[in-house]
């Protein structure tokens, strides 16, 4: 009989729980077979190394950050401004996307790999919100400044501590969403 092997999906959701909770450097051969309760000797029936796991990760990451977020905002439907606003629900305020996402951004400040990546991704996502903008605004310096300052909203808000005056945080980024892309329909 054959020794079961970790399976190779078990790696990498236990390096992008890592990445998510500590970035790149926590992501440990050691540390993720501890995790794992496992010998480290099973990630190299997985994995050449430890940079082939962390590409494995970046590629989770983007395919599930804007593949699978675009499939799911399609098969759903709505008008372009409802899409936009779904992908952004599904990648920005999930528990699993949001963390990583966040990881990745800040791994991109010193991995030109790994920004290029990024680059890859928030292109993506802009080419979105342009698309969802564009349905209700002519002009396209206009249509890319709200969609950059959608895009900044979404990503800012959650570095963003400052109180808003008797304000609820949703209170507020429901009524910058509605000044961006109109009212929801």
């Amino acid at each position: 009989m054959g020794v079961t092997r970790t399976p190779r999906e078990r790696w990498i959701e236990e390096g992008l729980r890592a990445l998510a909770d500590a970035g790149p450097d926590a992501v440990r051969v050691e540390v993720l077979a501890k995790r794992l309760g496992v010998t480290k000797g099973g990630f190299y029936g997985a994995f050449a190394d430890r940079g082939a796991l962390l590409t494995a990760l970046l590629e989770t990451w983007e395919r599930e950050a804007t593949d699978d977020v675009l499939e799911r905002v399609e098969r759903e439907g709505g008008s372009p401004a409802t899409r936009a606003r779904r992908a952004g629900a599904l990648t920005f305020s999930d528990d699993r996307l949001l963390p990583i996402d966040l990881a990745v951004r800040d791994w991109a400040r010193r991995d030109p790999d790994v920004a290029e990546r990024l680059r890859r991704v928030d292109n993506r996502r802009m080419d979105l919100l342009r698309e969802a903008i564009g349905q209700s605004v002519t002009d396209p310096d206009e249509i890319e400044a709200r969609s950059l300052l959608a895009f900044c909203t979404a990503i800012g808000s959650h570095f963003l501590v400052a109180d808003h005056r008797g304000r609820s945080r949703d209170d507020i980024l429901a009524r910058a969403t509605e000044i961006l892309f109109g009212p929801a329909r």
